[in-house]
C-alpha cells in the first residue's frame, strides 16, 4: 500500500512541478515586461522622447520573451496573444518616432492593452494603479499611487486620478 501511495505521489509531483514552473516563469516574464512598461511611462511623463524610443525597443523584447505556457486556460492565452501583439506593434511605432506627441499616441494603445492584461491575467507581483487623465480621457498603469501623467508630461505632470488599484497577485 505504501508503495502505491509513494508511486502516486511521485507521479503527481512529476506532473504538477512542470506546470508550477511554467506559471512561475510566465509570471516572472510578465512582470519584467510590466517593469519595461513603467520605465517607458516614466520617460514620457518626464518628456524624454529619445529615452522613450529606446525603452519602447526594450518593452518589445520583454513582451516577446513572455512564454506561451503557464496560462490558466486557453482564453487567457488568447487574450495574451491579442494584447501582446498590440503592445509590440505600438511599441515598434513609438520607437520609430522622435516626436513626443506621436509617441504618446502610441503609448495609449500600449496602456489599454497592459491594463486589460493586468486586470484579466492577475500576474502582477506588485500592486498597480490604473490612473486616468480627465483632460485627455487617457488611462495608464502606474507602479506608484502618485499621479505621473505620461500623456502631458511636464505640462500637467500630476493631472489625473487613481481609478482602480490592482492587487499584488
Amino acid at each position: 500500500m505504501n508503495k502505491i501511495i509513494l508511486g502516486l505521489a511521485l507521479f503527481i509531483g512529476a506532473f504538477v512541478q512542470p506546470v508550477y514552473a511554467q506559471k512561475v516563469e510566465l509570471s516572472t516574464k510578465f512582470n519584467q515586461s510590466l517593469k519595461s512598461y513603467y520605465a517607458l511611462k516614466n520617460a514620457l511623463a518626464t518628456d524624454k522622447a529619445a529615452e522613450a524610443g529606446q525603452l519602447a525597443n526594450v518593452l518589445q523584447q520583454a513582451v516577446k520573451e513572455v512564454p506561451h505556457k503557464g496560462f490558466a486556460n486557453e482564453k487567457m492565452h488568447q487574450l495574451w496573444m491579442k494584447e501582446s501583439g498590440i503592445i509590440v506593434q505600438q511599441a515598434a511605432e513609438l520607437a520609430k518616432s522622435k516626436d513626443l506627441k506621436s509617441q504618446r499616441k502610441n503609448f495609449e494603445g500600449i496602456s489599454v492593452a497592459f491594463i486589460k492584461l493586468s486586470t484579466e491575467l492577475k500576474l502582477n507581483s506588485q500592486e498597480a494603479f490604473v490612473q486616468y487623465c480627465p483632460m485627455g480621457k487617457f488611462s495608464w498603469l502606474n507602479e506608484v499611487k502618485e499621479i505621473q501623467n505620461p500623456y502631458y508630461g511636464s505640462q500637467m505632470y500630476d493631472c489625473g486620478t487613481v481609478k482602480d488599484t490592482l492587487p499584488k497577485n
